[in-house]
């Protein structure tokens, strides 16, 4: 028999074997169980769904960053025909937290996201100017109708929640490193430039302050102990919906997650061992709570409606009637990622 036979045999014999598996994205055949009975299931396939809108970007296990072809305020369409832009701004409105950032330039014109082909600079400013990773993660929260979680435009509010009213939260807060991540939880770390905290860190700020800390939170998709895999998905993340694939042990906990210290010196060609983006401060695993304790808890609010498409202001700029795809007329100051459109000659037909 030619050897190559030999070489296809032993390569089907070790797909055969019990430790052969595949470590595939789980988010493919997740995102179709939105309506899943169960909590956890259906906080995984809303997040794995958006994943897949934004053309399945992700920071694999060793840290190293991929696929990431539409960033936040492009005018590139997201795999439903959709702008970037305006799906972002769809997570501000859906999560009921649009009011909360009202104040910030731009904010109120984010309100007219959903008309027609207005190009909204001052809204496309907003996205690019606020962070919205915990919009995103309280948006998919509030798609899958989880009771007792409160909305915010910053994470840490919803991780004091957890450790300040274990009750009445539908999380309880663990150590990273101490826990074994499952579909539905949140994995979070601090960002802040100057110093690194840590669980005990945290746990400290947390019982003694009601200061804010810049942190962001993934969602834990899946967690595949066998295949040493979990996936998260996050907002925000290289400016898209990102997911993060980390190491687990064979008992199921984060292995050796990165962290990093203030004191670590800068990604550049250089050091490219520096440039892993999953060493991060790595502070709080928020696990879901069993079933039973979240049946008791406060029902969440009625889902926000979807913005109705609303007149524009006189004198509102919009984008001409022709304006060709993937260009902008009135564009966002200082974006140079959309390029502006070619001057058309006076009377020139469309």
């Amino acid at each position: 028999m030619p050897s190559r036979w030999w070489s296809l045999l032993l390569l089907y014999a070790c797909l055969l074997l019990p430790g052969a598996v595949s470590a595939a994205d789980p988010c493919p055949l997740l995102r179709a169980q939105t309506n899943a009975v169960d909590f956890a299931t259906r906080i995984a396939a809303i997040a794995c769904h958006e994943h897949q809108l934004w053309y399945r970007p992700f920071i694999d296990s060793e840290g190293r960053v991929a696929g990431s072809s539409v960033r936040e305020a492009e005018a590139s369409q997201l795999a439903n025909g959709e702008h970037a832009w305006r799906r972002v701004a769809g997570y501000w409105h859906g999560s009921g937290l649009m009011g909360a950032v009202a104040q910030r330039p731009g904010a109120a014109e984010c309100g007219h996201a959903g008309t027609g082909g207005a190009a909204l600079p001052a809204c496309r400013t907003f996205i690019i100017d606020t962070p919205w990773s915990a919009a995103f993660v309280s948006w998919v929260v509030r798609q899958a109708a989880l009771p007792g979680f409160n909305a915010s435009a910053s994470h840490v509010s919803y991780v004091r929640d957890a450790y300040r009213a274990p009750d009445d939260s539908p999380y309880r807060v663990v150590a990273p490193e101490a826990a074994t991540p499952a579909r539905g939880d949140l994995l979070c770390y601090a960002r802040s430039a100057d110093r690194t905290f840590g669980f005990a860190g945290l746990a400290q700020l947390l019982a003694t302050s009601d200061e804010g800390l810049g942190m962001h939170c993934d969602i834990v998709v899946d967690a595949q102990p066998r295949l040493g895999l979990a996936w998260l998905v996050g907002g925000n993340v290289f400016d898209g919906v990102t997911m993060r694939v980390l190491p687990l042990t064979a008992g199921g906990r984060f292995r050796d997650l990165p962290s990093r210290s203030p004191a670590d010196p800068p990604c550049s060609p250089d050091l490219p061992a520096q440039c892993n983006a999953n060493r991060q401060d790595w502070t709080v695993l928020l696990q879901l709570r069993p079933p039973e304790a979240l049946a008791g808890l406060v029902p969440p609010p009625p889902p926000t409606p979807a913005a109705a498409a609303q007149p524009l202001p006189a004198g509102f700029p919009t984008q001409p009637a022709g304006t060709p795809a993937g260009c902008c007329v009135h564009c966002v100051a200082g974006d140079t990622r959309v390029p502006r459109c070619p001057r058309v000659p006076a009377g020139a037909a469309d």
